[in-house]
This record gives C-alpha cells, structure tokens and sequence, in this order.
C-alpha cells in the first residue's frame, strides 16, 4: 500500500572510481552496469570516458588536474550534492584526514557532509574521519597510468541515511592490459572482444 513504503524505494547503488585517465574497459563497465549512480572522482582523462558512464547511468563527477578545458567545461572542480538522505561532497585533490588541503577543509565546514570522497593519490583510503564526523573516501585509481599496483574501485549501497555492503573492487594489476576499450589523447583502439555485449 501507499502507507508502507518499502526500504528498496530508497536503496541507490554506487559505484565509486577515480583516475581512469583516459582509460576505460569491460571491467568498468561491468560494474557500471550494476549499480544506480557512478561518482568520478576526477583525472578522468578523456571526455569520451565521461561520456561512456553517462550513457550507461547517471553519473556525477569533478575534474581532476589532469583534465583539459572539454572536461573542466562541462564538470565542476567540487560537487556537492543529496543523494537519498545524505549529503555528498566530491573534490579531486584534498589530502588525507585530518591534513586537507586548505580547499577541502573549506569545502568540508562550508557543506558538512556525511561522506567526502577524493582520488589523486592513487591509494585506496576508507576511513571515518571523528574530528569531522565525516566518512572520507578515495577510490584509488582504476586507469593504468601511475605508481599503483591494483587497479581498483568502490561499490556501496546507500539506504536512506545509511551507507551500507560497502565492498572493494579490485580490476587487476595496473600493467596488465585486459582486452578493453582504451583511449589515449591521440586515438582511440578498440580491444573488442566478441561477447563484451554479453557480459
């Protein structure tokens, strides 16, 4: 009836994902397929990786300093926003808790949100941050360009005001080059393979 809503009327799946850098494969998009909202934490590269996740569901994202004027023209450096019950804010360089940057710790006391999620460093980070009652959140990276060695990303359910089946996504070893759809700044190759729409 209209007097019982079900708890799955406000359960939203995320996809969490920064620094693709120009890249993107059937393991991102198998994922993406899978959820409700994809967030980008910025370094996204080339336009056309935006462009990809958006057909594929919505997607929110802030550009990182990698990303050139197509991105930084369509895409915000902060994005603050509700999702169900919860205040979100997005930046793609902030540090780690407590040593912000001193934008991020503007951004932070300025919004006051539930959870604040970054990338850039290319290191997986989930921590509660007590001082600012906040959930702080960096993907890692999950292109191929940089120092890491897994590439990786973040899938969770958000439910009302709850965050909940947070879980890591680990897409392989950064150097091993899966059969993918992989854009560089000067051309795109395509690694196709037969049953990608399948998957």
């Amino acid at each position: 009836t209209f007097l019982k809503k079900s708890k799955k009327f406000y359960l939203k799946k995320i996809l969490l994902l920064s620094d693709t850098h120009s890249y993107i494969d059937d393991g991102i998009i198998k994922y993406a397929k899978k959820v409700d909202e994809i967030w980008h934490a910025g370094d996204i590269g080339n336009i056309q990786v935006y462009d990809i996740l958006k057909k594929i569901t919505k997607t929110r994202a802030v550009y990182g300093n990698i990303d050139d004027h197509v991105i930084r023209s369509s895409i915000k450096e902060t994005n603050t926003f509700i999702c169900e019950k919860l205040k979100i804010s997005m930046i793609h360089i902030a540090g780690k808790p407590p040593y912000y940057n001193k934008k991020s710790k503007s951004l932070i006391k300025k919004e006051n949100p539930k959870i604040f999620i970054c990338g850039h460093s290319h290191i997986l980070k989930i921590e509660f941050d007590k001082i600012n009652n906040v959930l702080y959140l960096n993907p890692g990276a999950a292109g191929r360009h940089g120092f890491h060695n897994k590439r990786t990303m973040i899938r969770f359910e958000i439910n009302e005001d709850k965050i909940e089946n947070m879980e890591i996504i680990e897409l392989g070893n950064r150097s091993k080059l899966s059969q993918s759809i992989w854009w560089t700044n000067y051309s795109l190759i395509f690694f196709y393979r037969t049953n990608w729409h399948k998957n």
